[in-house]
Parts: C-alpha cells; sequence; structure tokens
C-alpha cells in the first residue's frame, strides 16, 4: 500500500538558505494561479496523463494583457509551441501548459480554440510544453481533447498547489521513481524591496544513481532490489527525459533578464542530479509580472522598470534553490503508479529519504 506523501519541508528536510514564499509555490508571486486536468482510465485504453496550466496574470488578464518573459535550452530533444515568437519578442500573453508529448498538438489547438479573440489571436502564440509519458499511459490513445484544456483552465486557482501524480505530471518518472508536478518559492530583498521567485517543474528525467538532494547522494543508497528500476532502464543509457522549468518573479525584469533567469534555474536541476542526456528535453521559462503590459491599446506601454543588472543575483540564487526543491517535491509528492501495459513505477520511499538524509 502506499504511503502518504508528503511535502520535503513536512518531512522536516529542507534544501538551500533562503526563505520560502507563505505556500512554497509559483503561487507565491501574485497573481500566478494553477490548475491541472487529470486523464486516468482503464478502458479502451490505459491513461495516465492530463494537462496543467499555469496563467501568469490569472483569468482576469488572461489574453488581454502581456508580459516579459524569456527562455533557456538546455538540451534540445522536445517540443514547445510559441517558442519562435517568445524567442523573438520577448513577450508572454497566454497561459503556459504542460502535457505529453503525445497531447501537445490537441492542447496546443485545444488553447487557440478557448482564446477570447478566436478570430485574430492577436500576439498570443501559446506555450504549450511537453515531456514524455509512454511509458504508463498508452501513447497511441491520444486522448487529449479541448474540453481537458478547458478543465485546467477553470481548476486554476491561486494558493497552495497540488503535486506529484497530476495534470501533466500524471505519468511522468524523475531519476526512476514516480514523479510529476512540484513547486516552491523562494524570497530575496533587493535594496530594501522584497521580492519573490517561484517555481513550478514538470519532471520526468535522470537515473537513479544521480539523485541527490541538498547535497547526498539518495539515489546511490536505494538500491534496485530495494525500490524497483522501471524495465525500460535495464539497458544503461537509455534515452529517456525529459523537464520543463517555469519560473516566475515579481521582480520587474525586461525578456533578456528573464533570459538569463530562466538559464540559472537549469543549476537546480544539476543540483538534483541532471545531466541533461542526449534523449532529454531540458527548458526554462521565466516570466516577471513587474511590468504588465496592455496589448488591446495603441500607443506606448508606460512606466516600465527594470532592476539593474548588477542587482539582479539575489534572483539567480533563489531561481536554483527552488527549482532544486521543486524537483524533489515532485517526487515526494508523486505515489506508486501502475499503468501502461501493467508498468509499474515506484514511490520515493520517505522514511528512507529521512534516514539516509539525517546519516549524513
Amino acid at each position: 500500500m502506499a504511503t502518504r506523501r508528503a511535502r520535503l519541508r513536512d518531512l522536516g528536510l529542507t534544501i538551500g538558505a533562503l526563505p520560502t514564499g507563505q505556500h512554497n509555490a509559483i503561487t507565491d508571486v501574485l497573481g500566478v494561479e494553477v490548475g491541472h486536468c487529470t486523464l486516468t482510465k482503464e478502458s479502451p485504453n490505459v491513461l495516465r496523463t492530463g494537462v496543467t496550466a499555469i496563467l501568469p496574470l490569472g483569468r482576469d488578464k488572461l489574453w488581454s494583457h502581456g508580459i516579459f518573459a524569456g527562455l533557456s535550452v538546455f538540451n534540445g530533444y522536445g517540443e514547445m509551441t510559441g517558442r519562435g515568437w517568445l524567442e523573438e519578442a520577448g513577450q508572454l500573453s497566454s497561459p503556459i501548459l504542460l502535457t505529453s508529448y503525445y497531447g501537445i498538438g490537441a492542447v496546443h489547438r485545444g488553447i487557440n480554440q478557448l482564446c477570447d479573440d478566436i478570430d485574430i489571436h492577436s500576439g498570443t502564440h501559446p506555450i504549450v510544453a511537453e515531456t514524455w509519458d509512454g511509458w504508463l499511459s498508452d501513447p497511441n490513445a491520444f486522448a487529449l481533447q479541448t474540453d481537458h484544456v478547458e478543465q485546467a483552465l477553470d481548476d486554476a486557482k491561486d494558493g497552495p498547489v497540488s503535486e506529484g501524480c497530476v495534470g501533466g505530471g500524471t505519468g511522468m518518472v524523475c531519476h526512476d521513481f514516480k514523479a510529476g508536478i512540484g513547486t516552491s518559492s523562494r524570497k530575496v530583498e533587493i535594496y530594501g524591496e522584497a521580492y519573490t521567485v517561484g517555481v513550478l517543474v514538470q519532471a520526468n528525467y535522470g537515473d537513479r544513481a544521480d539523485f541527490r538532494v541538498n547535497g547526498t547522494h539518495v539515489g546511490e543508497e536505494i538500491a534496485a532490489s530495494e525500490v524497483p528500476v522501471p524495465d525500460r532502464k535495464a539497458v544503461p543509457h537509455t534515452e529517456d527525459g525529459s523537464i520543463i522549468i517555469v519560473v516566475a518573479t515579481d521582480a520587474p525584469l525586461l525578456s533578456k533578464q528573464c533570459d538569463r533567469l530562466a538559464k540559472r534555474a537549469v543549476l537546480g536541476l544539476g543540483r538534483t542530479g541532471g545531466f541533461g542526456h542526449n534523449g532529454s528535453g531540458d527548458y526554462s521559462i521565466a516570466f516577471s509580472t513587474g511590468n504588465v503590459l496592455s496589448l488591446r491599446e495603441e500607443g506606448l506601454h508606460q512606466g516600465i522598470q527594470a532592476l539593474a543588472e548588477k542587482d539582479i543575483s539575489p534572483l539567480f540564487h533563489a531561481a536554483v534553490e527552488a527549482t532544486e526543491e521543486a524537483i524533489v517535491n515532485s517526487i515526494c509528492m508523486a505515489a506508486t503508479t501502475e499503468g501502461y501495459k501493467g508498468r509499474v513505477v515506484y514511490e520515493l520511499p520517505l522514511e528512507r529519504l529521512k534516514s539516509i538524509m539525517a546519516s549524513k
């Protein structure tokens, strides 16, 4: 029987030195909302898949307003829609949607169908990013539809975020343990102003032996004889992955600065034991809610602010810590799952994690 799942800090364990926000979640950045649609079925197809929606400015400003955003690609074995316009203009004016490789087309179609400006689609270019869930979910079902996108959007809210086997993370595996969605946040102060950095990940990468928590080599202490490794990993160096990292901050940043923030998040991936293997799609997206752009008005964008480059290092520190903890939370909150063809991916034993951390 699966044990009750808990976040890392609920186990009395911490990562890094910076304080967290109220919910230790990406939603600690004011205005950000997160929702999930989880699709779990046994017939006619075995499904362990779904959609996760991140609304950077919440429902009220969806589509009509934009923000500065950027991205970083550590290893490009993956797909992300809207990437071209994000790189070109450095602006984001749609939700960010996370799903499976097999759902990316349907989710992109769905979000376009739900856009309130469906005849023009003025500047939306929605971001839909994926990781592969075909080990636990029937890859030939193509089950995701527009109504699943709508459910994820309708579920979006602020406050605590559901983690583990939910939404786009339902069928994901990380470091050979069951994983999925994870989130964390950090608070920093720059010249007397308080800012928040929040991270949400969809984690689906890595080998058991490489898994670390706050510098402790946890994975190498848990042998396959204790917690079985998925059968597909029986052959070393099997290509698999990936991870999507979404970084949000209320600090006023321009698009190039968001690129820089997204790039630092990958250091958090490295701290957990991610190496950007050949078959891994490792994408980071960062956005700032510190400037809100009204996209349906003519004329100049007024009152734009930006931190000086020399002052943004605390945000980099926050992004690294929050990314690492979000990944660990994605594993800690996920439960043992049986899926397609009777395949089983086992959860990280939390009491074992505590004992390993205590012994180091």
